[in-house]
Order: C-alpha cells, then sequence, then structure tokens
C-alpha cells in the first residue's frame, strides 16, 4: 500500500506531500522519531520495571494467572519486562505497523515469543474470546500513551474502553495513577511567546493590532524543558497546586471535565502563564515515583534526570490578570479527552471555561511561539534595524523574502520610498500605504519583479520551515533576484540554530554584476533546450534557471522586450506591476 509522507521542500518553501511506494522503509521513520531518547531514559525504565514487578507480585499472591495487556507496546520493551518478571503470558498491542514488525523482531530475539503475543491494531479494535486476539481479559494493564500534557496522546480513551472491554475490574494498572500539578506566575519572557509587545524604531511606536491584543491566543499547550528557565524570570504568584489526578486501576472517563484550586496570591502582581507538570506513581502505595517536576523544584538538583520526549507544560491564560497579594483565586483546569486548558477567576467567581480558548486574530495560527518570541527580541529587533540603517537610503528600492516580517516596515520607517514584502499566505493587509504586499505561489517568480533592487533582505523566516536549515530557502529566492538588481546589496543574512550562526556583507557594484555568470543547468534536457536557444544571442543577453522554468533576460530593455520560454505567473506579474 502506498502512503503520502510531508516533506519540507527548500526550493519552494512549501511542504510537499510525496508518495512513498510499498517498498519505503518506514523503519526510518522510527528512526528519526523519539524512541530512543526514550529508551535511553534510565529513570523511565527502572520506575517502570519496579512498578510492572510489584504489581505481578500482587497478582501471584491472590493465586491467579498473571495475564498482562501491554498497550502501545513499542519496542515490546515494557512487556519483556512482565514477562521478566514472572507474568504468564503478555498481549502487546501496537498500531503502527512497522513499529509492531520491529517489536515482534525484538521479541523473537529475545526468547519471549512463546509468551508475547504482538496484535498490530489499534486497542479499541482488539477483541477478546476464544475467537478473538486476546483469550481472556487480563489482570494487569501496563501503558505508556503519555505525553507532556499526559493525556495528549489520547491515554483517557484509550484507559476508557481497556477497562470496559480488555482488563478484569479488579485489574491492576502500571502506572497506577497521574497526577497533574500547576502553578501561577508572572514572567515577561514567556508572556512574550504569546503575544506580540509594542516595538520602537528611531521614535516610532509600533503597536501590535487590536485583534491581536484582544486574542486569547493558540489552544495548543507550549511544552519546554523548564529546567532551563531560569527561576529569576519568573514571579510565582502562587503555591504549587494538586489540580487533579487520575486512578489508571479503575473506569477511566474521557469526557470533559474541570478542576479548581483555591489560593490566596503570594504576592502582587500580573498572572499571565501557568506552568504545569505531572508525577505518575508506579504503585498503589505511591513508593515508586516517576516525576516530571523542574530540577529547580529538587531539593538537589543534580539528581534531575534530563529527558526530551516528556518535558513541563507552559499554559498561557487568555488575557493577563492583574492580581493583589492575599487576594482569593481560583486556578481552574479543564480538559477533553485529548488536551487541557487553564483559566483564572477571583474570589467566590468559579465560571468555568466550557471551551479551549482559540486564536481569533489568525497570527497565533501563521506563527509559531518561538516567532512570537523572536519578533518580541528586543536586542534581535535592535541588530536588524542597525544593520538597515546602514544601508537603506530614500531612493533604494528594498525587497524583503520572509513571511510575516517586520523588516519592510522597519526599512520605511528609516526612509526608504519604495519597499515590497514577497509573502506566501496572505494574512497581511496593505500596511498603511507605506508597502506593497506581493503574493507568490512559489518564490522562484520573483524573477518576474520589474523594478530594480537595490536592498535584498530577509530574516529569514518562512511559515513553511520545520527545521532551522529549511531557512537556507533563503539562498534561492537570492538566486531568483540577482538579475533584477542595478546595485546588488544583500544587507546580511542570519541563519539562527542550535549551533549556527551567519553573518554576511555582500555589496556588487553594477560593473561586477554584469560579470557574474547567471546560468544554473540540472538537467541534460535543459542544457539541449539552453543550448539551442541561445545560439545567435548577443553578448548582452543573460540566462538564467529557476525550477524548470528558463529565463533569457536582456539588459537595458522594457519588460516586454522580457523573453520568457516558460513561464506560470506572468499574467499575475502582469496584472501586479500595472498597478505600482
Amino acid at each position: 500500500m502506498k502512503t503520502f509522507c510531508g516533506r519540507a521542500n527548500p526550493t519552494t518553501g512549501a511542504l510537499d506531500w510525496v508518495e512513498e511506494s510499498e517498498e519505503y522503509d518506514y523503519h526510518q521513520e522510527i528512526a528519526r522519531s523519539g524512541y530512543a531518547d526514550m529508551l535511553h531514559d534510565k529513570d523511565r525504565n527502572e520506575k517502570y520495571y519496579q512498578g510492572i514487578r510489584a504489581a505481578v507480585s500482587r497478582v501471584k499472591a491472590r493465586g491467579e494467572q498473571v495475564v498482562v495487556l501491554d498497550i502501545g507496546t513499542g519496542t515490546g520493551l515494557l512487556s519483556m519486562m512482565a514477562v521478566t518478571a514472572g507474568a504468564d503470558y503478555c498481549y502487546a498491542i501496537e498500531v503502527f505497523k512497522p513499529m509492531a514488525q520491529a517489536a515482534t523482531c525484538i521479541v523473537e530475539r529475545n526468547g519471549f515469543s512463546d509468551k508475547i503475543k504482538v496484535i498490530n491494531k489499534h486497542s479499541t479494535e482488539v477483541t477478546v474470546g476464544p475467537d478473538g486476539d486476546m483469550q481472556e481479559r487480563a489482570n494487569i494493564l501496563v501503558t505508556e500513551l503519555f505525553d507532556t500534557e499526559l493525556i495528549g496522546e489520547g491515554a483517557l480513551p484509550s484507559y476508557e474502553h481497556a477497562h470496559m472491554h480488555l482488563v478484569q475490574a479488579d485489574c491492576e494498572a502500571v502506572p497506577h495513577r497521574a497526577t497533574v500539578y500547576a502553578q501561577l506566575v508572572e514572567s515577561d519572557m514567556l508572556w512574550k511567546l504569546s503575544q506580540l509587545q509594542p516595538i520602537e524604531v528611531d521614535g516610532n511606536k509600533l503597536l501590535p493590532p487590536p485583534a491581536v491584543v484582544k486574542c486569547a491566543g493558540a489552544p495548543s499547550v507550549c511544552d519546554i524543558q523548564l529546567s532551563q528557565v531560569p527561576p529569576e524570570s519568573f514571579t510565582p504568584l502562587g503555591p504549587i497546586c494538586t489540580m487533579f489526578r487520575v486512578d489508571f486501576s479503575k473506569q477511566v472517563s474521557s469526557a470533559a471535565q474541570s478542576y479548581t484550586a483555591q489560593f490566596k496570591a503570594q504576592t502582587s502582581g500580573r498572572a499571565q502563564v501557568v506552568l504545569s507538570w505531572w508525577d505518575i506513581d508506579m504503585d498503589p502505595d505511591g513508593s515508586i515515583v516517576c516525576t516530571m517536576t523542574p530540577s529547580w523544584n529538587y531539593s538537589d538538583p543534580h539528581t534531575y534526570p534530563w529527558r526530551d520526549h516528556w518535558m513541563q507544560s507552559v499554559y498561557f491564560l487568555p488575557a493577563e490578570k492583574n492580581v493583589s497579594e492575599g487576594e482569593e483565586l481560583n486556578l481552574i483546569v479543564s480538559h477533553d479527552d485529548y488536551s487541557l486548558w487553564y483559566s483564572l477567576t477571583v474570589q467566590n467567581d468559579v465560571k468555568v471555561a466550557t471551551f479551549r480558548p482559540c486564536c481569533t486574530c489568525q497570527a497565533h495560527l501563521v506563527w509559531t511561539r518561538p516567532r512570537f518570541g523572536e519578533l518580541n527580541d528586543k536586542q534581535r529587533t535592535e541588530s536588524y534595524v542597525n544593520a538597515l540603517r546602514r544601508i537603506v537610503k530614500p531612493d533604494s528600492v528594498c525587497l524583503s523574502v520572509s513571511d510575516g516580517s517586520l523588516l519592510p516596515i522597519f526599512a520605511h520607517l528609516l526612509g526608504s520610498k519604495k519597499v515590497f514584502s514577497l509573502e506566501k499566505i496572505k494574512n497581511r493587509k496593505h500596511l498603511n500605504g507605506c508597502v506593497y504586499l506581493v503574493y507568490l505561489y512559489i518564490y522562484s517568480d520573483l524573477i518576474f519583479f520589474t523594478l530594480q533592487i537595490s536592498v535584498l533582505m530577509g530574516e529569514p523566516y518562512f511559515s513553511t520551515s520545520l527545521l532551522p536549515w529549511h531557512s537556507l530557502f533563503f539562498w534561492y529566492c537570492r538566486t531568483a533576484v540577482i538579475p533584477l538588481t542595478a546595485l546588488w546589496s544583500w544587507p546580511w543574512w542570519s541563519l539562527e540554530c542550535d549551533s549556527l550562526r551567519l553573518w554576511t556583507d555582500v555589496f556588487y557594484t553594477d560593473n561586477e554584476f554584469k560579470q557574474m555568470p547567471l546560468i544554473q543547468v540540472t538537467s541534460g534536457g535543459q542544457r539541449s533546450l539552453l543550448k539551442k536557444k541561445l545560439q545567435g544571442c548577443e553578448s548582452q543577453k543573460s540566462c538564467l534557471f529557476v525550477g524548470d522554468q528558463i529565463l533569457i533576460l536582456q539588459r537595458n530593455l522594457p519588460i516586454n522586450s522580457l523573453k520568457i520560454l516558460q513561464c506560470d505567473f506572468l499574467d499575475f506579474f502582469s496584472h501586479f506591476v500595472s498597478h505600482i
């Protein structure tokens, strides 16, 4: 069966869906996933094994045979732990076929195939009975269906179904329970990941649109390593509250519910952010605990077990609220079957937010939280403004190649009379008459732009980029606009990622530009076509390949002398040029 897989195309900047054949090695997808980090989590593995061993002992003490159900077995590690601990039989359920095949192989190689049955189904499709997938109901339920938010991978519906159809009424569960904690804080650093802040440029104050200010923001959780957030970057407004518990050994409900923690504000401030994490108790007594609490909450931070597959959660309140020291507050957490959200009320007002807050301004749908952080980074903004200030002049023709960037506005405020911003998503209107917006289907169509560009700028940021190096797409855009520049000034290119930062200043005079080769050939067929079309061309003509398009440009000629051998968007550009 063929499958569509998403792949980021660095040339077009789009997310392409690639059809993979039946022979595609999906184990490569597994290798690139978070399994390795999870399997190397020593603290998690030890706590699970201790909990499983204790559960097996309790069932054997009742004189029963131990039948284990492992939902979401992955590599089969927890099932093998159960058999090693003395379980008589184990049903290991895994819905992802390549992972189920890997689990079957791993179980067989470790000599457990006679006691572990790998079932390649979703747990809700598993049947019990003489002719079913399971011969009998299990008396121990082992799962690892948790994410940073605890319930984001569908743990509640899976537990609900398992208790109704797959396990005995008095079954043991590993983990036995989960507890969710939360703390209300004020943090400008974290708040900047959710809301745009005012920006000042040369005495001009840029304010975010009212729709963005009033917007409740993105509904999704922001997972983060709180251990890397300095305690001095936030001010606790209340104690660490126990919000709710889930007992996995009993019937679990996936219905929407809300829980309230009441407390007095420890200090005055602006309630903005809720920090949250969870613990799982592997046994009923709570003596075997695997906790996600941040390192700064440890008595000895050096004992903190680093893990990346489970982190901590940051939730942003729909709007910041001023609170006074000693004020009675109600922190309310609500959840559906897959997500959590928080709200804050005062005194006796315990009104519950029935529905998750959602974005109404569209900015939170286009920009990620790290993107909000970039736009609110004053030092970053100053660096760009200082770089632009060195080169932007009143007669500069500036072209910005970035999605949702403020660079074109900065260029206008610094004196440029002609500023153009090329974007792929129509999420911004005409910017007060100072910046022209051009929307393209593919950025390679920059070649049809008719004005001579003197400043090409980019952060770069593209809404379709998934990984840091996808921003190298700016290089393709630079190549596409070379023929449009009489005096090409590339003020900077900043690519920020974990270990790479490039700052480059390149300036070409008009004479140097004329000597630059503009021929890029990518296939034999195109070479033949190019050779044929170039026969008899004068020396002042230049050629450019962009994807499957071949252009022959003649300098010092009007736009109607541009010879185009293949064009998909000429009509679009002709329409745009006529309105400049």
